[in-house]
C-alpha cells in the first residue's frame, strides 16, 4: 500500500514545512471541501511506503508533551534538528465534526521536503472533483452515497519501533 496525503498550507510551507496529512475527511476539514480561498483544488499525493517510514523514523512530536519528553528544551532541541514531525488530530466523520480517535499529520521540513519531491513521490492525482462530489451528497443528506464515494482507507500496519516515540 502506497500512503496517500495531501500537501499542506501555503503558510506551513512559508514556514518551512510541507504536511502529509494520509486522512481524507481530515484533508476535506483543513480545507473546506476544496472552497477555502487558496485550496481550491485538492491533490492525492501517493508516496513510496519507504519514503512514509524514513519520515516516521525520523520525526519527533510537534509539541512538548509532558511525560514523553524529559523537558521543554530536550523537545526544543529533537524539533530543531528533526526533518519530520508528528501531531495527532481528531479524525472526521462526513459532517466534518472531530471523532474519538486521531489520525497522524506528517510535517516535513528540509531534508524530507527534498526526499517527497525527488524521491518519495510516485503519483499525484486531482481528487477535488471527488472533494465536491462528496460535498454535494452530505450537503444533500445522502451520508450513504457520500460514504460510497471515500477513499479506502485503512491503518497503517506499522510496527511499534516504528510509532513508540510519537505516540502522546
Amino acid at each position: 500500500m502506497i500512503p496517500r496525503g495531501a500537501v499542506g498550507r501555503k503558510e506551513d510551507c512559508e514556514r518551512g514545512l510541507t504536511w502529509i496529512k494520509p486522512s481524507f475527511l481530515w484533508m476535506m476539514y483543513r480545507c473546506g471541501w476544496g472552497t477555502r480561498p487558496g485550496q481550491e483544488t485538492v491533490l492525492a499525493v501517493g508516496i513510496s511506503r519507504s519514503g512514509f517510514e524514513w519520515a516516521l523514523r525520523h520525526a519527533c512530536l510537534s509539541s512538548n508533551l509532558r511525560g514523553v519528553h524529559a523537558d521543554r528544551s530536550t523537545w526544543q532541541r529533537q524539533v530543531k534538528r528533526a526533518p519530520a514531525r508528528v501531531q495527532w488530530d481528531p479524525e472526521r466523520d462526513l459532517h466534518l465534526r472531530p471523532l474519538p480517535y486521531r489520525s497522524l499529520q506528517l510535517g516535513l521540513s528540509g531534508e524530507a521536503v527534498r526526499r517527497y519531491a525527488d524521491e518519495w513521490t510516485v503519483n499525484i492525482s486531482d481528487v477535488t472533483p471527488l472533494a465536491r462530489d462528496i460535498h454535494t451528497l452530505v450537503s444533500d443528506g445522502d451520508l450513504d452515497s457520500a460514504a460510497q464515494l471515500l477513499p479506502q482507507e485503512r491503518l497503517y500496519p506499522a510496527g511499534v519501533e516504528l510509532l513508540t516515540h510519537l505516540h502522546p
